[in-house]
């Protein structure tokens, strides 16, 4: 998201990872980077291309903060057979807590394949990156 910074914003990779820093989330330097390309000071294929690879990182996102904010519990061998998520839902009259889910091949695989993801949304950044002269 730095080189993604510092190249809409057209500033150097030091002024860019201050700006990063100061925010507090990944969601809101998201927001940033997508409002930026959104301001219409680039081409309308760069923005397509910047909100594509944004849209892939926020969608393997969710699946890193479910696993990121749990609980992992061990059955007697020491193998993970479940996660506790520990966030609390408010709902109108009460709150829920301690969602229960377990881990399995189906689960594991889908793990493995969220980092697959992630390593071809890397490489698109940086084919991005390059393409559009960023700063690296």
């Amino acid at each position: 998201m730095i080189h993604f910074i510092a190249g809409l914003v057209r500033t150097d990779i030091e002024t860019a990872t201050v700006i990063f820093l100061t925010l507090n989330t990944s969601r809101a330097r998201m927001d940033l980077v997508n409002r930026l390309s959104k301001l219409g000071k680039v081409a309308k294929e760069e923005q397509r291309q910047i909100l594509a690879l944004t849209d892939r990182i926020q969608k393997i996102g969710r699946l890193r903060n479910r696993y990121n904010h749990c609980i992992y519990a061990f059955d007697s061998n020491a193998e993970v057979s479940h996660t506790i998520l520990m966030r609390i839902a408010d709902r109108k009259d009460g709150i829920k807590m301690g969602q229960v889910e377990a881990i399995n091949d189906e689960t594991t695989h889908g793990i493995a394949a969220a980092i697959a993801e992630l390593g071809k949304i890397n490489r698109a950044s940086w084919a991005f990156l390059h393409a559009f002269d960023y700063p690296r």
